[in-house]
């Protein structure tokens, strides 16, 4: 993989830059010095869409189109009507001087919850349509964290069916803090990892898998092997490790 940092490659990942400089100040000061300003969109902007899917559904190896259809409709695309419900009350309830404040907390929680599950959503979709396995740089600087490609396959396999049967989703993450890779077990939306960037990630809510294998989630599981598109794992972990390089040159 390609270690050098140009300004289209930062630029590609100024959004998670931001989000982490908060963790880690000093890639904000990293950022000064290698791109220019950017516009952020508004902290209450209720604007989001759905993101298209980026395969075809149909031709996926054992989830089914009808699956796949209702997962991104009903249950990503809910998330996606939601969280823009909440932002529009948001930017209402702040200005209301009578409301309290654990009031106006509980739609933050709201707030979280849904950010996630669109933000998890999104990277799940974006992880599927693969034919092929992982060409070997990959499966080696996977290898290189968990002692073997296979490890690294033990455990996440073990989290999701630890999951099975009921919600949450498992991510191989790189942490931008400690410099690790490593899986990680969210119970739901709102469990992530702090300074993490998501590599790959597996849904293990029930919607998931319910209608292609009812209660059976290990067989949902080797589907879900079978159709990883593992040169968008490759491309994120490449970004991720290009912004772990900025991380560690700013101090």
């Amino acid at each position: 993989m390609e270690s050098v940092t140009t300004r289209r490659d930062f630029l590609s990942l100024a959004a998670a830059g931001a989000a982490l400089s908060i963790v880690t100040p000093g890639i904000a000061r990293a950022a000064e010095t290698e791109a220019p300003t950017i516009a952020l969109p508004s902290a209450f902007a209720a604007d989001h869409a759905p993101k298209p899917l980026s395969f075809e559904p149909a031709k996926l190896n054992g989830l089914s189109e009808k699956l796949i259809r209702s997962h991104w409709e009903n249950n990503y695309g809910g998330s996606v009507k939601a969280l823009n419900a909440v932002k529009q009350k948001l930017s209402v309830f702040l200005e209301d001087g009578n409301l309290p404040a654990y009031i106006y907390n509980d739609l933050k929680r709201e707030h979280l919850l849904r950010t996630g599950s669109v933000v998890l959503h999104e990277l799940y979709f974006g992880n599927l349509g693969g034919t092929t396995g992982p060409e070997s740089a990959l499966k080696n600087l996977i290898a290189s964290a968990f002692g073997s490609f296979e490890t690294w396959e033990k455990e996440f396999r073990r989290i999701g069916a630890g999951l099975g049967g009921g919600s949450g989703w498992v991510t191989l993450g790189l942490n931008l803090h400690t410099g690790t890779l490593e899986n990680y077990w969210h119970w739901d939306h709102q469990y992530a990892p702090a300074a993490s960037l998501p590599i790959l990630v597996l849904d293990m809510y029930e919607h998931a898998y319910q209608m292609d294998y009812g209660a059976a989630a290990p067989a949902y599981l080797d589907a879900f092997f079978k159709n990883i598109q593992w040169e968008t794992v490759a491309a994120r972990l490449d970004k991720a490790l290009k912004l772990l390089a900025i991380a560690r040159q700013a101090g």
